[in-house]
């Protein structure tokens, strides 16, 4: 069979409020490899996310070109060292051509809350029939953010909460805001994600709350060193896994099952990606985790969607074709 592939590159403009590592973002770029072997195609995202990905976008499309270019000439490319993005995306897209990822999944994700939501009537409604959601903390007063916590957890009494401060709070802070949660609440707090600058404050904090403690920016930095091991991260009860941080999915399930191994549980969540990417993690957490519900409630951040759709979104659809085509083979 002929092999042939195309680099998709896309901007799609996003919620101009959100601000990663000091850095404002008012559109995502990002890439889509597209591979054919005869009538069989798949697709990956490419997205490095800027302030977290260690590769720019630039280096992921020269990588990305690089790599496609081997693998339409049938060339082994297993000891090219590839950025996180580029071996997620390619590897997934390598997964779709053969059918590996399955197709039929049920596409549910934790929805993500901030305190603005508290007054937003559609989205207290959603919370209805929910039994699982995720608030954003760190943004204000911690004493008032965790009386917001407090009356969710009231009005809503079959209701538990992923809770992610994103190394906001200093380890005063963070202990301002557990001590002012209602100690009847505390067992419906599933997990934090790293409430403190400091991960040995976040651990220190764990011990002293009683609120079980996440990895997320933790975790994406600790892959990044030659002699990782999952056990460096014990004392955590939960690993929030972004593949496209991480690497390739053969990687992701790796880290899964060390982490498992451990006694952590895994949670898949999303790196800012398109729709196309967001369907893709939704069925990769299917298959890798199919008791973990999946955060990836990321999409109303973009004004569309691409070539995918997430079932029920209401966004516009941009094909591929309405994007630039970068490179092809």
């Amino acid at each position: 069979m002929t092999r042939s592939a195309r680099l998709f590159r896309y901007r799609l403009p996003i919620d101009s409020g959100i601000v990663l590592s000091g850095q404002q973002l008012d559109e995502r770029v990002g890439y889509v490899a597209q591979l054919r072997d005869g009538a069989c195609v798949g697709c990956g995202e490419i997205a490095p996310l800027v302030g977290l990905s260690v590769e720019s976008s630039e280096q992921a499309e020269q990588q990305a070109i690089s790599l496609l270019t081997n693998w339409v000439g049938g060339q082994d490319s297993a000891e090219m060292a590839l950025y996180p993005s580029v071996a997620f995306g390619f590897s997934m897209a390598l997964m779709c051509l053969s059918g590996q990822l399955p197709s039929q999944v049920p596409y549910h994700t934790v929805p993500l809350l901030s305190a603005g939501s508290m007054a937003d009537t559609a989205a207290m409604g959603a919370l209805a029939e929910c039994r699982l959601a995720k608030v954003k903390v760190g943004r204000a007063v911690p004493g008032q953010e965790a009386e917001q916590v407090n009356q969710l957890l009231c009005r809503f009494p079959h209701l538990s909460l992923r809770l992610d401060a994103n190394r906001a709070w200093t380890l005063e802070q963070a202990i301002d805001f557990s001590s002012a949660v209602n100690t009847a609440h505390l067992p419906r707090i599933a997990f934090m994600e790293e409430p403190c600058r400091h991960p040995s404050d976040s651990l220190y904090f764990a011990r002293e709350s009683g609120i079980a403690l996440a990895w997320d920016e933790t975790l994406q930095h600790a892959v990044r060193q030659a002699d990782f091991r999952v056990n460096s991260l014990s004392g955590a009860k939960t690993l929030v896994l972004k593949p496209t941080l991480i690497g390739s999915v053969q990687r992701c399930a790796q880290l899964i099952g060390d982490a498992q191994a451990a006694g952590m549980s895994v949670v898949i969540s999303s790196a800012l990606e398109s729709s196309l990417g967001l369907t893709q993690l939704a069925r990769l957490s299917h298959w890798l985790l199919p008791e973990s519900l999946p955060g990836l409630d990321t999409l109303h951040l973009f004004s569309a969607q691409l070539e995918i759709p997430w079932p029920g979104s209401t966004l516009p659809l941009h094909s591929l074709q309405q994007h630039i085509q970068v490179w092809q083979s």
